[in-house]
């Protein structure tokens, strides 16, 4: 897996302050997407050892409310296997932070990945121009759903984050 870059205090990619993990490779090219740049899954840097540790360093600051995996798409299916591994270990090290992830694709199509859930908060469905909405927090398009993961698994059916 490649990323763009590891954003250390960010308060606009979910609440709190948050380390955001910008994964590259995504194939839904979403018309007037905010970072095309990370479409591209050979783009950016190898997220190697280094990389880890400096996103885990970053994490492990009083100050953090949690993480982020953005990009790109965190679930872009190359993506999958290394972002849910970093999920897991995430959520074991630092079991009173929060993760949150954003993806193009709809609950319905990932709530059954191994460690999806261990996300707090997940952030689905493609930007859609048509649909562009400035007023709604967290995404960017009103068919874009901010999903409380644990309580959509406990009641079973979607529970939107509040």
């Amino acid at each position: 897996m490649n990323y763009h870059n590891i954003t250390k205090e960010d308060m606009l990619n979910g609440d709190g302050i948050r380390v955001v993990l910008w994964v590259s490779g995504c194939n839904h090219h979403c018309k007037n997407c905010h970072n095309p740049i990370t479409w591209d899954k050979n783009g950016g840097l190898p997220f190697d050892k280094e990389a880890e540790d400096e996103l885990f360093e970053a994490l492990n600051k009083p100050h953090i409310s949690g993480i982020t995996f953005s990009g790109g798409d965190p679930l872009f299916p190359d993506n999958r296997p290394e972002v849910l591994r970093l999920v897991k270990k995430c959520a074991k090290e630092f079991p009173d932070k929060t993760i949150w992830l954003y993806t193009g694709y709809l609950w319905e199509d990932v709530k059954d990945l191994d460690g999806i859930e261990l996300v707090d908060v997940l952030a689905d469905g493609e930007f859609v121009e048509e649909l562009k909405d400035n007023r709604i927090h967290w995404v960017g398009s009103s068919n874009q759903r901010i999903i409380d993961v644990k309580k959509t698994l406990k009641e079973n059916e979607i529970v939107l984050y509040q």
